[in-house]
Parts: C-alpha cells; sequence; structure tokens
C-alpha cells in the first residue's frame, strides 16, 4: 500500500494514528539514508514522530523531504490492436440435434409420405429441450412441426374426401 505520509485532505489539527506515525518514520529514515539529515537531526525526528499526536506535527518532521514518488495524472496508453489480447469467444452453442431430426423428417415427407409422425414429435420434443438447454435449432424444429401439421392435414383432408366418397356412392 503506498499511501502519503502526510494527506493534505486530512486537517492538521486531526489526531495520527500508529500507522500515521510509522509512515512518518518511514519518509525520516529514507531521508538519513539518502544522506539529507545529519544524525542528531534524525534521531530529533525519530523521537518526535513517535510522540506527535496530531496530522500536522507530523507534517511539519517532514515538510522539507522528498515524500515518495508524486502520482502524476497519465494518458491512457493506446496499444496497437496486434498487441492486444486475442479476445477469448464463448464456445458455439450446439445444434439440437432432436431439431435437425425433425427438419430431416419433415423434409423427408414428399418422398416418403408417413415421416410427417416423426417429424411432429421430434419437433415437439426438440421445442422442449431448446427451452430447458439453451441449444440451437428453434428454427429447424418449428419448421419439422409445420411441415409435419400440414402433411397431416393434408392427409387428414384426403381422408375426408375418399370417407365422403365412400359414404355418396353407397
Amino acid at each position: 500500500m503506498s499511501m502519503q505520509p502526510w494527506d493534505q485532505s486530512r486537517p492538521p489539527s486531526m489526531r495520527a494514528s500508529h500507522a500515521d506515525r510509522e509512515r512518518t518514520v518511514d519518509v525520516i529514515k529514507a531521508g538519513f539514508a539518502e544522506g539529507r539529515l545529519t544524525q542528531p537531526e534524525y534521531e530529533q525526528r525519530m523521537s518526535q514522530a513517535y510522540d506527535a499526536q496530531t496530522y500536522g506535527e507530523l507534517h511539519m518532521l517532514i515538510s522539507d523531504l522528498p515524500q515518495g514518488p508524486v502520482g502524476i495524472p497519465t494518458m491512457p496508453a493506446v496499444v496497437p490492436r496486434t498487441f492486444q489480447p486475442v479476445p477469448v469467444l464463448p464456445p458455439p452453442r450446439s445444434t439440437n440435434s432432436s431439431a435437425v431430426g425433425a427438419m430431416v423428417c419433415g423434409a423427408l415427407v414428399p418422398v416418403v409420405g408417413v415421416t410427417f409422425i416423426p417429424a411432429i414429435i421430434l419437433g415437439h420434443k426438440a421445442r422442449a429441450e431448446i427451452r430447458r438447454t439453451g441449444e440451437q435449432g428453434d428454427g429447424l424444429a418449428l419448421a419439422g412441426l409445420v411441415i409435419g401439421y400440414l402433411a397431416l392435414s393434408f392427409v387428414a383432408f384426403i381422408a375426408l374426401i375418399v370417407a365422403a366418397v365412400a359414404s355418396s356412392g353407397a
């Protein structure tokens, strides 16, 4: 934690804590080590620092010494895109296999004919799984359902016509 020994936002009459005294002692030690203070000055300031009661007293002991690096506002560094980290993309969501099956069965209705029944079953199953798991493929499941129900409607319509013709001809 690099905190300045003298916090300008605090009034000089505010009582100092043990941590404040220790930070002030660190500045005095650094001043002595750099040759800014003589041995008698160092010893006098050390005893005064430990006896100090307020921020003002601590500040008077170190006001003529450098107090560490001063924060300088800096411009944010502009890093070319070449050197920026590669963004981590989430893994692609998988497509629900029942939805694919519903669409395939729906597409085979004109060729095979009876695949509309599995298309409807797989379409409903796929939509329930997609709601639960968040997979992709809702459009495929819906397309399989639509084709399956259209084929079912067509078969029901033909059955009605055959039944009407059979009952009128008998």
